[in-house]
């Protein structure tokens, strides 16, 4: 049995973290009288998205924290796999508040109201550079880290859609055009089911230990089966624990009957070749000789 096993660690991410709390809870607050007081439905979108972005940030918050408890006898992985439930839920809080903002912006674009434009203009040009400051606080931390990643494309699709309100705003101050508020609500709200649609494939992939999209099983079991005195990998899993942990374990079966020093030998080639050419950290491999089982690379357990 090999193992491998690689940690990386942002310190700075959960005070990011905090300070867009803060920041978008102002945001929301402030959103929320303004849009009341001035008959914006996009100021009160803006509003829901940022609570939504709220909300997120919390469930991202913890999600982190947890994520770096220790492993125990009845959690042997501990609590890694938070930080993509978290990714999954953030998801699925974009669609479901997209979905709302549709029927909203129909509704009002079929009975436009007329809107205070100004209170529109101010708050959304603060929201803007709120939400800015947010993304680019938990910019370099998305790269590398799906919750991060959630909590962040929240933040972007919020700053962007401020933009979009700001917009309407103008128009609507200078050239009375109030039906540009519903349409603006409804070009947000598409552009937050794409967003969410694809954060939410890319959790369930790992929830569902589906195998990377950046590994190929059929390379991975060509290049160790290319490896002196092994006959073949197979009875193959490859999986992601979470953003930076990734699984293989299998059967190896080998062309004679090595005693354990070779095998452990063999073992660090193989890890040393799957971490740099495949990025996989985890390895657990179960040798085998003439041993009568099927030799399929994928066996359904």
């Amino acid at each position: 049995m090999g193992h491998l096993h690689t940690h990386t660690h942002k310190s700075k991410k959960d005070k990011n973290l905090l300070i867009s709390i803060l920041l978008n809870i102002v945001i929301t607050v402030a959103q929320i009288i303004g849009g009341v007081l001035s008959g914006s439905l996009a100021l009160l979108s803006d509003a829901l998205h940022n609570f939504s972005d709220v909300l997120s940030l919390i469930v991202s918050y913890i999600a982190s924290k947890l994520a770096k408890k220790k492993a125990s006898t009845d959690k042997t992985f501990g609590y890694k796999r938070a930080e993509i439930l978290a990714a999954f839920v953030n998801a699925c809080t974009l669609v479901i508040v997209a979905v709302l903002l549709i029927i909203e912006a129909i509704k009002r674009f079929k009975n436009p109201e007329e809107i205070e434009s100004g209170l529109v203009i101010w708050l959304s040009f603060i929201a803007i550079i709120a939400n800015g400051a947010s993304v680019l606080l938990l910019r370099a931390d998305s790269k590398n880290n799906i919750n991060i990643k959630s909590a962040y494309v929240h933040l972007l699709t919020d700053m962007l859609a401020s933009v979009a309100v700001l917009i309407g705003g103008l128009l609507m101050k200078f050239y009375e055009v109030y039906w540009v508020d519903s349409v603006l609500t409804f070009l947000i709200a598409i552009y937050l089911i794409w967003v969410g649609f694809s954060l939410l494939k890319t959790s369930t992939r790992i929830l569902m230990l589906f195998t990377p999209e950046h590994i190929n099983m059929e390379k991975v079991v060509a290049a160790v089966n290319n490896i002196p005195k092994v006959n073949k990998l197979h009875h193959v899993h490859i999986w992601g624990l979470n953003d930076d942990e990734f699984h293989l374990e299998a059967h190896l079966d080998f062309t004679e009957d090595i005693t354990v020093s070779e095998f452990d030998v063999i073992l660090d080639k193989i890890e040393v070749l799957l971490r740099d050419d495949f990025k996989i950290n985890h390895i657990t491999i179960q040798p085998e000789f003439n041993k009568q089982d099927e030799k399929e690379i994928i066996i359904q357990d």
